[in-house]
């Protein structure tokens, strides 16, 4: 090769060498975030740009799950039990802020997919109202009966003297956990991916700084027990939400609200409201199902809900990444269907309903493998161990069935058609799965087996049907 074809061959590389260019090119964009129009630009880079913040953001959410109760773990199994049963009032909450958020990617993600980022901005401002009101009853509640919910529960006597604080920190400090959901909606809605993904670094990075400092004291600061992890959760998710508030007023790439456009406009609260219910009514009757599913731990013995409440943490970690790319889905969806794209809108759950079915496979593996050096990596209690590793075993059956479902779920929920999830939720969970458990877990004598069998079969079974009914291609004219 002579000199001036050296160069030349320099100068343009192979395709191999441009593709991998092109490819950190589009992931340091996704990080960084662009002002890419999500129904025209090539499927591919969309599912990119959109996936890789959302994956990344909760990535950090799991990894700040899992570091929690790691934490807390070493404090003991009543102290892990108290933050499980906590958690199962918590998910009422989660319900409401989930459903919320669904209704608010929806709505914001088809008034961009429109090209009306005025009426965008007016439905992200409604949303913070709502977030801020829906928080009050909670607050006052938690606060005032804090004991008496735990004993509901079934507390064991040492929650019962040092969770009531955690529960009061948890519960009354909740506005942040809405206004953390909804305001992260209304970045994913309008292709800010990015920004969600920052904010959400910030909030469980101060989180998992906090947490020992707060938990087991250092230097002046003592040591609070199982309450300074809700005091570290507070602050960091706090933190967060200012972060989300000063972006949302000073703009982003996709979307800025003005001071004219935070006053309270009757006609959207209520669209965001109406399109919220199914997507509450979704979660609230999979969040009591987990409630009624933890009463009957409880029922077997605080090492029982400790098992299951670490197994549970782990499968959050794992199946973060999976909802991330869910949430690309919704974003798609809403967008696509709102720039009368329908198809597009379709393949872009089956592309990343494959992605999530491969990186879930590849989870059940190890979830089969080692259950108990997973399990074993939070306690030293063995009965605790053999309760959570049981669960991971039982649960690597089908976990790959999870992947499908978050998609099909999220396609529902992206185009507006919140209630066909809520219908069939209330099928799954409710007529199937709890008396299942109770049959399985107390009269058959199954005990914490009993009931990780009864969510397989009901969550199995979820997952497969409502990946069916996305196949009849309903959702494709809601309307929101």
């Amino acid at each position: 090769m002579t000199e001036p074809q050296a160069a030349s061959a320099a100068a343009d590389p192979t395709p191999a060498t441009r593709g991998v260019r092109s490819f950190w090119r589009e992931l340091a964009d996704a990080i960084r975030g662009t002002n890419a129009d999500y129904t025209k630009i090539p499927l591919r880079r969309a599912v990119l740009l959109l996936a890789v913040p959302m994956v990344l953001e909760l990535v950090l959410e799991s990894t700040f799950a899992v570091v929690d109760i790691w934490f807390v773990a070493r404090l003991g199994p009543s102290a892990v039990a108290t933050v499980g049963l906590t958690e199962t009032f918590l998910f009422l909450l989660y319900a409401i802020g989930i459903g919320l958020a669904m209704a608010v990617t929806a709505v914001v993600a088809r008034r961009v997919g429109e090209g009306d980022r005025a009426a965008a901005a007016v439905s992200a401002a409604q949303a913070v109202w709502l977030a801020a009101l829906v928080s009050l009853p909670f607050a006052v509640v938690s606060v005032v009966w804090a004991r008496e919910l735990l004993q509901l529960m079934g507390a064991d006597a040492w929650t019962l003297t040092h969770g009531v604080g955690y529960l009061q920190w948890m519960l009354g400090g909740n506005v942040v956990i809405l206004l953390l959901f909804v305001c992260n909606a209304v970045f994913r809605g309008a292709g800010d991916a990015a920004v969600a993904m920052r904010v959400l670094w910030l909030a469980n990075g101060l989180n998992i700084v906090l947490d020992p400092i707060l938990i087991f004291g250092f230097g002046p600061v003592p040591a609070l027990g199982v309450e300074g992890a809700a005091i570290a959760t507070v602050i960091g998710r706090g933190a967060g939400v200012a972060m989300q508030l000063t972006i949302l007023l000073r703009g982003s790439r996709h979307i800025r609200v003005a001071a004219s456009q935070l006053a309270l406009e009757a006609a959207t609260l209520w669209n965001i409201v109406r399109t919220s219910l199914g997507g509450i009514g979704q979660m609230i009757v999979a969040m009591t199902a987990w409630i009624f599913l933890m009463r009957i731990l409880a029922a077997i013995g605080s090492e029982a809900v400790a098992g299951a409440t670490i197994a549970i943490r782990l499968m959050m970690f794992t199946l973060m990444p999976a909802w991330g790319m869910s949430n690309a889905a919704a974003t798609l969806v809403g967008q696509n269907l709102g720039a009368g794209e329908p198809g597009r809108a379709e393949a872009a759950v089956w592309r990343i309903g494959w992605m999530n079915m491969a990186f879930t496979v590849a989870v059940s593996v190890l979830f089969f493998l080692v259950p108990r050096e997973l399990i074993g990596l939070f306690t030293g209690e063995q009965a605790v161990v053999d309760v959570g590793a049981q669960w991971l075993r039982i649960l690597s059956y089908s976990y790959f069935v999870y992947g499908w479902w978050m998609v099909a779920v999220q396609a529902f929920n992206g185009a507006g058609d919140t209630v066909t999830p809520t219908k069939i939720n209330l099928v799954f969970f409710w007529l199937i799965q709890i008396p299942l458990a109770w049959l399985l877990a107390l009269q058959l004598d199954l005990r914490a087996a009993g009931v990780f069998w009864a969510v397989f079969v009901s969550e199995t079974s979820v997952g497969v049907f409502t990946l069916w009914l996305f196949t009849r291609g309903g959702w494709k004219t809601a309307r929101v």
